[in-house]
């Protein structure tokens, strides 16, 4: 780590270029608690890469996130020792360089070879270059015959590897929902993520914003989850289009609309937006309610409440109050009309946009955070009024996160009931508790769950 610290100090002129952004890139995420989107983001913008770089730069730091299960094993079979002990530099640009080989066509196998060689000989001199040319060339000339774990003798080693998961995770997933289902979640959860748009009704409608698509030749189709939302056809750029930034949409998964329309405002309302940033759910809830009436957001981090307020200051929504306060902590004297707690979860139904996630988590993160999803709900129950709702969600597909919260509550609150989603949403987004559970294999959008509660007396 140190020989990394002391080589970074020396500038980021070592780290030029796509490949060097990307194993810098890819290097911090190895050794910090940062998340990928967050340290690309930094990078592109003090970066002097032009706009084919930066999505070169996307797809390669993506792709290596998303397939490094995959990479390692093979690198693992090839280099001679341990792999995983490898000096961090010359373990990226290998996992860089093999993901070009196995995944990018456009770039030659001898010129993804040759770009790793030469960065790790100058990063960390020739025998480590000649390193990462032996290993390389190997795979190259062995390509065709590398070899997985045997599906029949260990299917969670085979998809684990193959399909570049944790072997945890894919474990949970092959018990919950058998060998066939999990290979078509691993297949999704590693697909190229799709953009999609939230149509904001405050500014614009539907028909205008697809006529202005339609204006700048950008392919869509209509979503099939909610009338609200729009599906862009290919990845774009799209936040700097002018109508972005005159706040005609959003860019948010379709998944994140369906709380928001379970939890039934109506202007006038008074509403509590208990985890609200950065505030998609908030300025979609503020579409619905026109504007008129309240809803008080709230976050624990003052830095990520100014995010969300910037997002409604350019979505021109107007009846947000922002308060920068835990949750646990907030009291109200009146009482709110509807509740929304988007409950800080694991994340694991993100995993086909945020990749990094898969090795970022384990299963004590899931065990550890139940305990502050059910001390939030319970808050909101003190917060609703009678006849009131609280919808609560989360973008994680685990029981623990979410039906087993939900049962937890109601058996332990009798005054509130569970209402069936069936009701008012398609059965094929409704699970056999009445709860909504999108899956990324089935509905083509990420992972989620939301439940409606009403509070009865």
């Amino acid at each position: 780590m140190s020989q990394l610290s002391s080589m970074e100090l020396l500038g980021s002129n070592l780290y030029q270029g796509v490949r060097g952004h990307a194993v810098k890139i890819l290097n911090r995420v190895d050794r910090t608690d940062a998340y990928l989107d967050k340290l690309l983001e930094i990078e592109l913008k003090n970066s002097t890469l032009t706009g084919v770089d930066k999505s070169l730069l996307f797809e390669i730091v993506h792709g290596v996130m998303r397939w490094m299960g995959r990479l390692d094993w093979i690198l693992n079979g090839f280099y001679k020792g341990q792999f995983s002990k490898c000096i961090p530099n010359v373990k990226n640009a290998l996992r860089v360089a093999l993901y070009q080989i196995l995944f990018l066509d456009k770039i030659p196998d001898y010129a993804a070879v040759n770009e790793a060689v030469e960065f790790v000989k100058k990063l960390q001199g020739q025998k480590y270059a000649d390193l990462a040319n032996a290993v390389l060339r190997n795979i190259i000339r062995n390509k065709e015959s590398i070899r997985y774990p045997n599906p029949d003798e260990d299917i969670i080693s085979f998809l684990s590897a193959y399909y570049s998961h944790p072997a945890w995770m894919v474990k949970r997933w092959v018990a919950r929902f058998g060998k066939e289902e999990t290979e078509r979640l691993l297949i999704a959860n590693n697909s190229k993520p799709v953009l999609a748009l939230r149509v904001n009704n405050l500014v614009t409608n539907k028909e205008e914003l697809k006529s202005l698509l339609d204006s700048v030749e950008l392919k869509y189709t209509d979503s099939k989850i909610l009338p609200e939302f729009i599906r862009l056809n290919n990845l774009t750029n799209i936040t700097d289009w002018e109508y972005f930034q005159k706040g005609y949409f959003s860019v948010q998964d379709e998944s994140t609309g369906l709380p928001v329309k379970l939890l039934e405002v109506f202007p006038g309302m008074r509403v509590l937006d208990m985890c609200a940033a950065p505030g998609g759910k908030t300025a979609f809830i503020a579409d619905e309610m026109n504007n008129q009436g309240e809803i008080i957001a709230l976050d624990r981090f003052e830095s990520r409440l100014k995010i969300l307020e910037k997002n409604l200051i350019r979505l021109k929504v107007t009846n947000v109050k922002t308060v920068p306060i835990d949750a646990l902590e907030y009291n109200d004297e009146i009482g709110f009309d509807r509740i929304l707690l988007d409950a800080p979860c694991s994340g694991l139904g993100t995993l086909t946009k945020k990749p990094d996630i898969k090795w970022k988590k384990d299963l004590g993160d899931i065990r550890k955070i139940t305990n502050i999803q059910y001390n939030l709900l319970k808050k909101a129950a003190t917060l609703v009024k009678k006849d009131g709702i609280i919808v609560y969600s989360t973008c994680t597909m685990e029981p623990e996160e979410n039906i087993d919260i939900i049962k937890k509550f109601l058996s332990e609150h009798e005054n509130f009931e569970l209402i069936d989603a069936s009701e008012s949403f398609p059965k094929e987004l409704v699970d056999e508790n009445g709860c909504i559970q999108t899956l990324p294999h089935i509905h083509g959008v990420d992972g989620s769950f939301a439940a409606k509660l009403i509070r009865r007396n």
